[in-house]
């Protein structure tokens, strides 16, 4: 009796590792989806930098041309949360070559533009504040979270068109997924230029001094369907 339910179970265990290791058709695949988008919104990274032999001067300096910009970019309409002091600072340097000491006083902000075709008029109205360096540019959209839904699909849609492509030779079906991994890399295209300057040099007039371009919003993924 005792052997008989031995053998029993026996049978029973053969079979439920049987089922367990049984294989379960499937493919992996890769999709992408990619949207393009034109930028209605632009982050200006600007600096006022100024040097001098005395400190508190070369401080009082900076200060007064960071007012300046700070008045115009109220007065040009801008809202206090789309603009930031960034970076301070103030330190000596040593001329190697004139065998001096220097302090130099600098400070960076951020502004937030958020009506792009002010860019122009913006920066000109900047530069005749004293700015005297442009740290760069960066282009957003301001649905880019809806674009980012919208690759997503894309990207699950072209997934499942390549699966279905490599088995309709196999008279099977892709069915249902199974897994599904997100290898997306955040990457928003900017134009990213530093340029330092003296107010002489400034020849601004209501031209286009900007390439706008478009925004790439690209999803990349991996999904596994069943076959049936």
């Amino acid at each position: 009796m005792k052997k008989s339910i031995i053998i029993l179970l026996t049978l029973v265990a053969t079979s439920m590792n049987a089922q367990e290791n049984k294989i379960v058709p499937q493919i992996s695949v890769s999709g992408e989806g990619k949207v393009k988008v034109a930028p209605d919104q632009v982050v200006i990274n600007l600096g006022v930098q100024n040097t001098g032999k005395d400190a508190a001067e070369v401080k009082k300096m900076n200060d007064e041309t960071v007012d300046k910009v700070v008045k115009y970019i109220k007065k040009f309409g801008i809202p206090t949360s789309d603009f930031q002091t960034t970076n301070v600072s103030l330190y000596k340097s040593y001329d190697q070559e004139k065998k001096k000491h220097n302090f130099q006083a600098s400070q960076t902000l951020t502004i937030t533009l958020k009506d792009i075709k002010k860019y122009d008029e913006l920066m000109m109205g900047l530069i005749e504040t004293g700015i005297n360096s442009i740290n760069g540019v960066e282009f957003k959209s301001s649905k880019l979270e809806e674009h980012k839904v919208a690759s997503r699909k894309q990207a699950v849609l072209d997934a499942k068109k390549k699966a279905e492509d490599f088995v309709s030779v196999l008279n099977q079906k892709v069915g249902k997924a199974i897994m599904i991994t997100d290898n997306s890399q955040a990457y928003f295209p900017a134009m990213y230029d530093t340029m330092n300057y003296g107010r002489e040099e400034i020849n601004y007039s209501k031209k286009e001094t900007v390439a706008i371009g478009e925004i790439e919003i690209i999803t990349n993924i991996n999904v596994t369907f069943i076959l049936e």
